[in-house]
């Protein structure tokens, strides 16, 4: 009987991953950097408004993971004013029309994690996350290599939202 392959299966590789390695030790002032920056495409913000913006999340849990950010750094829902709250979810609409026209999105997982007991990378500034799905996108990779795969880098994938979004304004 042939043994199993366990050393195979603990080793996966993938080359292009290595954008996200670099980020290591992860910036956990990335949301305050990017909401001050000037250069958009180095921080990979999408779209700003006047109180939030959209971007593409450094650390992604799948291709495409966009969040709407208040530029106003809080981790409490209810210090949002108005205008914040109207603002984020007209752009977790907009993310889901770009993913839409760039990814072909069938789904999509949105929400916060707030506190760290929830799940929250950045606990200090609060943001809505915007996660597109594909029928059949999840596979055995996270539960047997403890690894998930991403099939394209965030620049490239940065490039296309840029272009659907330049194709949504005309």
């Amino acid at each position: 009987m042939e043994e199993f392959p366990k050393k195979e299966l603990e080793t996966l590789w993938a080359p292009w991953r290595v954008e996200y390695f670099e980020k290591e030790p992860r910036d956990r002032d990335f949301l305050e950097a990017a909401a001050r920056a000037s250069d958009d495409a180095a921080h990979l913000v999408i779209t700003r408004r006047k109180n939030a913006f959209l971007m593409m999340n450094r650390y992604p849990y799948a291709v495409g993971h966009l969040m709407a950010v208040p530029y106003r750094k809080t981790a409490d829902l209810s210090a949002l004013g108005d205008n914040e709250v109207v603002e984020l979810w007209n752009l977790v609409l907009h993310a889901q029309a770009l993913l839409r026209a760039a990814t072909k999105a069938q789904g999509f997982n949105i929400g916060l994690n707030l506190g760290e007991c929830a799940g929250a990378g950045v606990t200090a500034h609060l943001h809505i996350h915007i996660v597109p799905r594909w029928s059949g996108d999840t596979n055995f990779m996270p539960i047997i290599a403890g690894t998930r795969t991403l099939s394209e880098g965030l620049r490239a994938l940065y490039d296309k939202l840029m272009e659907a979004q330049s194709k949504m304004a005309t």
